[in-house]
């Protein structure tokens, strides 16, 4: 039975990560901070082979035992998180990638990192291909995130030219699904919380700025596979169709059955103007590709949103 350690665990992905492990036969240790994460995501996994470690992978980590694999998945991920925890952002990135990447060469286990779509900033290549450097602005108000990723893929490099560490880092997409915070800033959470409570759905920009938009079952199966995979290159993980914001936000008022206007709003400091994923690597290594079509992945987040919005 594998031994596997999932930082950011009571978090979005982290939380469905620790599942679809749990599931595969894993022992699964999550370790999360709950600066953004919430026990909630993870109270379902209580009565299986889990156990749950409160800690700040900023300082040392230290889990006994054997460790095969570690996930590596803590840091805030939303617009709203950079602009209210900006070093935060950065030390997780920073400090706590350098703590995980610790525990992987002391353990020997295998070390997989979450980086992102962000590397690419406001892309000037599109679709974006692993190979693409990216435009980003360092000292802009998304630096912090864009920068602590970018700095987290070359300590792992690092890591695995030097230290001979097995590393994987996967670049993931816009992902959506179940277990996302209401007030997280990003496009479907807040299009839905404002659609199922018939408020105005608040557009930045002209609404023509575009993403591609993954199902998170769709995400974590590219995930294992990137996991279980033999290239140590950073690979894309989402889903290459690309929709305007104005769509996805109609879309959305549609499947809800709202009334909600859509309003405009000026566009964010660098925010992205398209974002769309080349998968042709997870395609041809991973054999990958989503599965999950929009409206399906949306309904099924629908359901969910609705009890979040009654609990209140």
């Amino acid at each position: 039975m594998p031994r596997t350690v999932v930082t950011g665990a009571a978090g979005f992905i982290g939380s469905h990560l620790c599942e679809t492990l749990l599931d595969r036969g894993h022992s699964v240790v999550g370790i999360d901070n709950l600066l953004t994460g919430d026990l909630g995501n993870i109270a379902h996994l209580r009565d299986r082979d889990f156990q749950f470690i409160r800690h700040d992978v900023t300082r040392y980590i230290d889990v006994e035992g054997p460790v095969d694999y570690i996930y590596h998945w803590a840091s805030p991920a939303s617009p709203i998180d950079y602009l209210e925890l900006p070093i935060q952002t950065m030390k997780v990135g920073s400090l706590g990638t350098h703590n995980a990447l610790g525990l992987a060469k002391a353990k020997g286990s295998r070390f997989i990192i979450a980086s992102t779509s962000e590397v690419y900033g406001d892309p000037l290549e599109h679709p974006q291909k692993e190979t693409y450097w990216g435009n980003v602005n360092p000292i802009g108000p998304r630096g912090v995130y864009d920068e602590a990723k970018r700095f987290a893929e070359a300590i792992t490099l690092a890591y695995h030219r030097y230290h001979g560490v097995e590393t994987r880092i996967v670049r993931i997409f816009n992902t959506y699904g179940p277990r996302m915070r209401l007030r997280d800033g990003r496009a479907v959470p807040a299009f839905m919380s404002q659609a199922l409570q018939g408020q105005d759905v608040t557009v930045f920009g002209d609404g023509t700025q575009t993403r591609s938009f993954c199902y998170v079952t769709d995400l974590v199966e590219g995930i294992t596979r990137l996991a279980d995979s033999n290239t140590s290159d950073p690979v894309n993980i989402g889903n290459p169709h690309e929709v305007t914001i104005e769509e996805i936000a109609r879309t959305i008022i549609k499947l809800v059955g709202s009334k909600s206007q859509i309003v405009y709003r000026p566009l964010p400091v660098d925010d992205p103007k398209q974002r769309r994923p080349d998968i042709t690597r997870a395609k041809t290594i991973l054999g990958w590709e989503p599965k999950v079509g929009l409206e399906e992945g949306l309904l099924k987040t629908v359901d969910y949103f609705k009890a979040k919005v009654a609990e209140g």
